[in-house]
């Protein structure tokens, strides 16, 4: 509903129903019968990947955005983002994100306008500070997906397309204005317990190295950081899923780590508490577990 409420109306939305046991298929045929802007796919589930593919397989706009299921956008976001690409000629528009926890909305400190290079986007991105990876605050021109899908059976997915994307693209309009509510549930990426499809983020950006070795020579130590952030992600996972020496990757993930310690104590973009911790995991994984656990309780309680 917060799509069809847009004030830019000149879009066509495409809904996909992935073949969910609820009744979202007949609500989506519902609202494609009251508005001749919707487009309904009805498939079997294939997971978000596959479900992203088959909407860019009939897309005809100029521009594409995704919005996922759970989440909703403030009625003018796509109208501030196209403005931005137009007066920018960008490829790539963004917008501010709310991080929702529990009805709580975390605000973004920093909000401002700015036009980049792929190579300065893609640092933003990295940093993760004022925009990060996900597309679902993006809109991008067609174009930029013609050799370009999401990877089906994969988990963070967006992860593993945006450096293609910002190789395609030349102009990027960057605007932190928040926009789009994300809600952080149950079963997401951050919240669930670990499984081996956690290593998806690893393979992501180890992914994303090699690309950024080959095209952005400059940020390769941006996306080292990131590889070492997704490392740590998993690597607590482990340990609050209580599968500590029970993961046999669990042994190169910590010596990863330890091999990259002097990047990680210099880089601006990771926090001084995961910087404590590392200190620690140099000589025992058993004493880094605590520092997850007590992380993870106060987020528990804030939240």
């Amino acid at each position: 509903r917060s799509i069809l409420a847009q004030t830019f109306t000149d879009f066509e939305l495409i809904l996909v129903d992935d073949g969910s046991p609820d009744s979202s298929g007949a609500m989506c045929d519902q609202f494609a019968e009251q508005d001749q802007r919707v487009k309904v796919i009805h498939k079997e589930n294939g997971g978000l990947s596959d479900a992203r593919n088959a909407g860019i397989e009939i897309a005809q706009g100029e521009f594409l955005g995704f919005v996922d299921s759970d989440d909703y956008i403030e009625e003018d976001m796509y109208e501030m983002m196209y403005k931005n690409t137009i007066e920018a000629n960008a490829d790539i528009a963004t917008c501010g994100v709310y991080d929702v926890y529990s009805n709580q909305k975390i605000q973004i400190k920093e909000n401002f306008r700015k036009v980049l290079t792929s190579e300065e986007a893609l640092k933003v991105f990295f940093e993760g500070t004022v925009s990060n990876v996900n597309v679902t605050s993006k809109m991008f021109k067609r174009h930029l997906f013609e050799e370009i899908r999401f990877p089906v059976g994969k988990t963070i997915e967006d992860a593993f397309v945006i450096v293609d994307l910002s190789i395609k693209a030349k102009t990027i309009a960057l605007d932190t204005t928040q926009k789009y509510y994300y809600f952080h549930r149950e079963g997401s990426i951050m919240t669930e317990s670990f499984s081996q499809k956690n290593f998806d983020m690893i393979e992501a950006y180890q992914r994303n190295l090699k690309l950024v070795k080959e095209h952005f020579p400059n940020l390769i130590e941006h996306a080292e950081v990131r590889l070492c952030w997704a490392n740590f992600i998993v690597l607590d996972k482990i340990i609050l899923s209580n599968q500590l020496g029970k993961v046999k990757e669990e042994k190169e993930i910590v010596e990863y780590l330890r091999k990259h310690f002097s990047l990680i104590m210099k880089t601006p973009n990771l926090t001084k508490a995961r910087k404590l911790s590392m200190c620690v995991l140099l000589f025992s994984v058993h004493l880094y577990a605590y520092f997850p656990k007590i992380q993870e309780n106060k987020f528990q309680k804030k939240n």
